[in-house]
């Protein structure tokens, strides 16, 4: 007699997507920074070291499912109609807008922009005066730390180039 609570297999193909990703974008980011300040490799080692680990415990997770027979390597939830209706899709757009255009419009601007839309597709329009001040502090945090305290290498556009000039002569 079948079981009426007998769950289908949990497709965790499309679930592995971006673990994979970002422990392969983890590792480049390490192989990046070997010349950077040592306070710089600290930092990027700990998040990184975080982001492995929590991606290990993720995989090891799968390979339990796997073993019980509660997983598969499907991929049939990659794209579902869920990804339009909680906004995946854009916050995909924002990522690939960022990655294009933070050379054109520089790290503190773009950030600015890919936050406030981020968190207005998350809100779903809601609170956009408070998310707009939230992202602002948060770029701005991102440029007094790493452009204005640490000079790194981050794309400059007009406010990084701005501001460089107000401090320079004022």
């Amino acid at each position: 007699m079948p079981s009426d609570h007998h769950k289908p297999p949990r497709q965790i193909g499309g679930e592995l997507v971006i673990p994979i990703i970002a422990v392969g974008f983890t590792l480049y980011f390490f192989s990046s920074i070997w010349n950077s300040p040592w306070t710089a490799q600290v930092s990027a080692f700990m998040v990184g070291g975080i982001l492995l680990l929590v991606c290990a415990i993720f995989f090891v997770r799968c390979v339990v499912w796997l073993r019980r027979g509660e997983g598969t390597l499907g991929f049939g939830n990659l794209f579902t109609m869920d990804d339009i209706r909680t906004g995946r899709i854009g916050l995909l757009a924002m990522t690939v807008a960022y990655v294009m255009f933070i050379d054109m419009l520089g790290f503190t601007l773009m950030t600015f922009v890919f936050l406030a839309v981020s968190m207005l597709i998350l809100a779903k329009g809601r609170n956009a005066a408070f998310i707009t001040m939230i992202s602002a502090a948060m770029a701005l945090t991102g440029w007094a730390v790493f452009i204005w305290a640490f000079d790194t290498r981050f794309p400059r556009g007009w406010f990084e180039t701005t501001m460089q000039a107000v401090m320079s002569n004022g």
